[in-house]
């Protein structure tokens, strides 16, 4: 292994712009420094919400870093789509205590990505070791690593982590020149449901697709009330603060994409994307009025249009959801690693793991069956 030596910041906001994003590239928006440097000044991260920024720097040579995992010390496990709260519960019946965990991810994002930011990709066997040695060093339960790409999780394997396995529905572009190009795959009766569904959810609408400067103060006042209703039913509490999404308005504009659902002028519905360098990210969805089919139309439907108008190659729109699947989106797996120090506890949790891939597994087989393009 490269020795090195690492340093815990206070935050991503310790590091300029320049700096950060030459390790963590372009590609992917969600480990950029315009995010997480906007989630900690907006208060969605730090202070009480449980995530404590502590990314883990290694330097280079020149003495400018070389290597970054985003890290967060938790006293939870919410917001993190890969859920471990049975581990805790069972670990606090043993007699632990399993929060803090250290957790290296991009906050409330099940968006797979780089999370070994990697200038120097010599150094990323030194930047694990340096995860581990501040579990240790601290006493913690366990550290974990979110939604790690695939090429990045043989360093993990290698290093003795222990590997979970997940399923989410991504859409992939076939060279589709338009949308009908897309339809055009599917079997008649599924690209006739598609259609009618489309119909269905605009009558009366009109549908709009706003970018940087375009989006005004007025349109996140709109989406932060369409943001509030789904995460008051689906977590209790929203994640990120209405100054989040103007934070982001500001430093990451031309990376967004608004889409908006209008009445008579009026937004009722919206749903908010990221743009990578190849891929569309849904992230967040809402409405205050309810319309059939609407919620497709927003985050899977124009989301399609999109990717297809920008030439980009995937969709992904977000954690679970089998209902993508007649929407043409189709399974694919999902990874995170996990280090656990104390060896009764890492067994209990490998059996788990092992038990786990293989039904997750069995499912993807099975729904990869269910999409519903032409066979043969």
């Amino acid at each position: 292994m490269t020795t090195a030596t690492a340093r815990i910041l206070s935050g991503v906001s310790a590091l300029s712009a320049q700096d950060w994003d030459a390790c963590a590239g372009t590609a992917n928006p969600f480990v950029s420094h315009a995010l997480l440097s906007a989630l900690e000044r907006s208060g969605s991260v730090g202070g009480q919400s449980g995530w404590t920024p502590a990314p883990i720097v290694i330097d280079g040579a020149d003495g400018y870093p070389a290597a970054i995992a985003p890290a967060y010390l938790k006293t939870h496990s919410q917001g993190e789509y890969v859920f471990d709260q049975g581990w805790a519960e069972a670990w606090k019946r043993a007699g632990g205590r399993y929060y803090p965990k250290l957790l290296i991810a991009s906050p409330f994002s099940p968006v797979p990505g780089p999370r070994l930011l990697l200038r120097d990709p010599a150094l990323a066997p030194a930047l694990i070791g340096a995860i581990e040695a501040v579990t240790d060093q601290n006493e913690l339960s366990s550290a974990h690593v979110t939604f790690v790409t695939p090429d990045q999780l043989p360093w993990f394997e290698q290093a003795g982590w222990l590997i979970r396995e997940g399923v989410q529905f991504h859409w992939r572009n076939d060279g589709y020149a338009r949308f009908d190009d897309f339809l055009d795959a599917l079997a008649s009766r599924k690209r006739k449901a598609i259609r009618k569904e489309r119909a269905a959810a605009v009558e009366g609408l009109t549908i709009r697709h706003l970018s940087g400067d375009a989006i005004r103060p007025e349109h996140w006042d709109a989406f932060w009330t369409f943001y509030q209703d789904t995460g008051s039913r689906k977590w209790g509490r929203p994640y990120l603060t209405r100054a989040a999404f103007d934070r982001i308005g500001e430093t990451m504009g031309d990376a967004l994409l608004l889409i908006l659902a209008e009445r008579d002028g009026v937004p009722i519905a919206g749903a908010l994307n990221l743009i990578g360098t190849d891929t569309l990210y849904g992230r967040y969805w809402g409405a205050v009025e309810e319309v059939p089919f609407l919620h497709f139309e927003l985050c899977y439907y124009q989301a399609i249009d999109a990717a297809i108008a920008r030439g980009l190659s995937t969709v992904e729109a977000g954690a679970q959801g089998e209902h993508k699947l007649a929407r043409g989106y189709a399974p694919v797996p999902t990874w995170s690693a996990h280090y656990i120090p104390h060896p009764a506890f890492r067994r209990a949790v490998a059996e788990f793991v092992t038990r786990e891939r293989a039904a997750i597994e069995a499912e993807s087989e099975y729904l990869g069956e269910l999409t519903p393009f032409r066979r043969g």
